[in-house]
């Protein structure tokens, strides 16, 4: 299909940069036959019994580093670990980055450019050892925020906690599974109440989700790769509750594309610990979940496409014209959609 397929008008007004407080308080567009108004805290009344929430338990590092390369200044945004000390990067004014080259981020803190890759990232080597590595990106770095969500150029001390799931526990990703943000711990007692579980997997969500798509066509376009955990136990749980007639509801397009990833041909969860370059558009077939809550995401990007494919691109269309009539707000600090399957013959 081609790219342009995807694209809409979103006047900037609509995008947030700041998200709801209290969190469950953002607004929930359901979008199944026909179109309904609700809250993040109306989600007790709106699933079912039986069903079963699978969020995204990766948490976030301050992976974004300003420093200084000679006199000039540097900002980088370290988005995969390739082991000894050594993270591939994206760098602002990359072409001015050369191997060889020393960038200053702290007292104690740098690294030597040692190679950039054909598509302009480059690879910084860190001398400190893993826990003073962590420990000096902890105390120098900023949250990785994406690029529409305006800050000052040092960030602000909320995003710590504001860009970090509850469910936030295994280290690695630089960026979040942003539809987790709209979930508290009442909201959470109150969907148990309603006999609603939840449980969790893990994908390390890289900074490539925020890569433009270049390509006029989607079959020209070549998915980041990100890494992923579903251990037995809850494949297991997922299988289960399926066969009780449960619906499985993937919360964020990451926990989505692990939960394909892992299915096999029946649909059935298995364990996966790997890499996943899963790039859904329309014609894909689901096989692992039923509904899908998600927030509202970028024209032409890999998530509105993603999103069409299981709702259908003619009804997420009219949705997000709604979305936008109605002062929905956008991307990942923004408001939700419940998303119901297009029905296929």
């Amino acid at each position: 299909m081609r790219v342009d397929d995807f694209d809409f008008e979103l006047p900037r007004e609509r995008i947030a940069d700041h998200p709801a407080e209290p969190r469950e308080s953002a607004r929930l567009l359901v979008v199944g036959e026909t179109l309904l108004d609700r809250q993040i805290a109306d989600l007790p009344r709106l699933l079912r019994p039986g069903d079963l929430l699978v969020f995204n338990d990766t948490r976030v590092i301050p992976a974004r580093l300003l420093g200084r390369r000679g006199a000039a200044q540097i900002e980088v945004t370290l988005h995969r670990d390739l082991g000894h000390g050594v993270w591939l990067a994206f760098a602002k004014g990359a072409k001015r980055v050369q191997p060889g080259d020393h960038l200053l981020f702290a007292e104690g803190f740098a690294a030597e450019v040692t190679g950039k890759t054909p598509a302009g990232e480059v690879a910084l080597a860190f001398a400190l050892p893993p826990a003073e590595f962590r420990a000096a990106l902890d105390r120098h770095g900023h949250m990785p925020l994406p690029p529409y969500i305006k800050r000052p150029s040092g960030g602000s001390a909320r995003d710590r906690s504001d860009y970090q799931t509850i469910f936030a526990r295994k280290e690695g990703a630089v960026a979040a599974p942003t539809a987790g943000l709209h979930f508290t711990e009442p909201l959470l007692r109150a969907l148990e109440a309603a006999g609603i579980g939840h449980l969790t997997v893990t994908l390390h969500v890289g900074a490539g989700t925020f890569l433009p798509v270049k390509v006029e066509d989607t079959r020209d376009h070549v998915m980041h790769a990100e890494t992923g955990f579903i251990d037995a136990e809850t494949a297991r749980r997922l299988n289960e509750a399926r066969e009780k007639g449960g619906r499985i509801v993937a919360v964020g397009s990451t926990s989505l594309r692990l939960l394909e990833t892992a299915a096999d041909a029946e649909g059935k969860a298995q364990p996966f610990a790997g890499e996943t370059a899963l790039f859904i558009t329309p014609g894909y077939r689901f096989r692992a979940i039923d509904l899908m809550i998600t927030n509202f995401h970028l024209p032409r990007s890999t998530l509105f496409m993603l999103v069409a494919a299981f709702a259908g691109l003619g009804r997420m269309k009219r949705a997000y014209a709604h979305a936008i009539a109605e002062h929905y707000r956008f991307f990942s600090y923004g408001d939700a959609c419940l998303l119901e399957p297009e029905r296929r013959a």
